[in-house]
């Protein structure tokens, strides 16, 4: 396995992270401990939650995910092995839920504490706000529009400030975005370096071979700024895996189960997951390989996060970290980016 460190901490972390958002719906809580078990043998020290999964999030299978995972650091007791990062769910009918007051310093309160308890812990390595709670581009909106009815005050300072009050008390070690824009993640920034509060470490934001927006804007500020990416969905819901190839449609794969989660299923999503493929055959590679050894490698992201409902997809998924892509392959790679750019944001 290859590690880098979080930026601007001491946290050293595998370059594959686990990621669990199946558990509790397409896994059991058994399949959820074998993946663990696994991972972590197979030298992945860095997992990724959130209070939202499992998804589809619904009100019956709640933080099922986290119990899971709280469960197992109990049955195992090897906390201290694992570098844990989870997130507070954003406001939004998707989460009305969960809670609808957005990160006021009271639903954060409320979310991390109910985080601890179920994940059995007394402290998160990464902390992390889901999504933004204004209008912003996330989860596939490619434009940006101003609403006029929008009600949201900027209020970064104030969730800067509460984290840092979880920081001093131990509940928290360092936190980050997930699904945020390039406006905001410098302003949490500098509102960090001008009023000496906690600094943001990461953004986990999608990236993939079908969706490399995060490199217009967001990837310069993980470069200048030491802003370490989290990159999620890699496999692009499994597109990217080629088991939707030829017009498949698997048992309880995501698709099949949860058609509306049809963000990376798009005529140009196919031509292009067909394209790579392509490329992955002429190399001797499966297109798993390609896709993940590219998002690894790329210099801006800190942890790949791969997710897998069975055990054969777990283990292609973490050997994928010892794979290195050659130019002439990077150069193919980019020559299909450059014909169909980014077809599923």
């Amino acid at each position: 396995m290859k590690y880098t460190t979080i930026p601007h901490t001491d946290l050293r972390v595998s370059k594959i992270c686990l990621g669990t958002m199946t558990w509790g719906n397409q896994n059991t809580p058994a399949e959820g401990f074998d993946q663990m078990d696994y991972a972590l043998e197979k030298g992945v020290n860095f997992f990724d939650t959130a209070e939202l999964y499992p998804v589809p999030a619904t009100a019956e299978t709640y933080a099922e995910t986290e119990r899971i995972m709280g469960n197992w650091f109990a049955a195992r007791n090897n906390r201290n092995q694992v570098v844990l990062a989870t997130k507070i769910a954003g406001p939004g009918a998707y989460t009305a839920h969960i809670r609808t007051t957005g990160f006021t310093p009271s639903s954060i309160r409320e979310a991390l504490e109910g985080s601890l308890m179920r994940l059995k812990t007394d402290y998160i390595d990464l902390y992390q706000l889901h999504w933004p709670e204004r209008n912003a581009n996330f989860f596939g909106k490619r434009d940006y529009f101003p609403d006029a009815a929008e009600q949201w005050e900027e209020n970064f300072q104030e969730i800067l400030e509460i984290l840092e009050a979880f920081v001093r008390e131990g509940k928290i070690r360092h936190i980050g975005l997930s699904n945020e824009t390039p406006w905001a993640s410098m302003k949490y920034i500098s509102l960090s370096e001008q009023k000496e509060l906690p600094r943001m470490k990461t953004i986990q934001n999608p990236y993939s071979l079908l969706n490399r927006t995060f490199e217009v804007g967001n990837a310069e500020v993980s470069h200048r700024e030491g802003l370490g990416l989290l990159a999620y969905s890699p496999l692009a819901f499994g597109v990217l895996s080629g088991k939707y190839r030829n017009g498949q449609l698997p048992d309880n794969s995501r698709l099949k189960l949860f058609p509306r989660m049809a963000r990376y299923n798009s005529d140009q999503s196919r031509e292009a997951t067909e394209a790579y493929a392509a490329i992955a055959a002429k190399h001797n590679l499966t297109l798993t390989q390609l896709s993940l050894a590219f998002v690894t490698d790329r210099p801006f992201v800190t942890s790949n996060i791969i997710g897998a409902t069975t055990m054969a997809q777990l283990q292609e998924n973490i050997a994928t970290a010892d794979i290195t892509l050659s130019p002439e392959i990077l150069k193919e790679i980019d020559a299909v980016h450059g014909r169909i750019p980014n077809p599923a944001p």
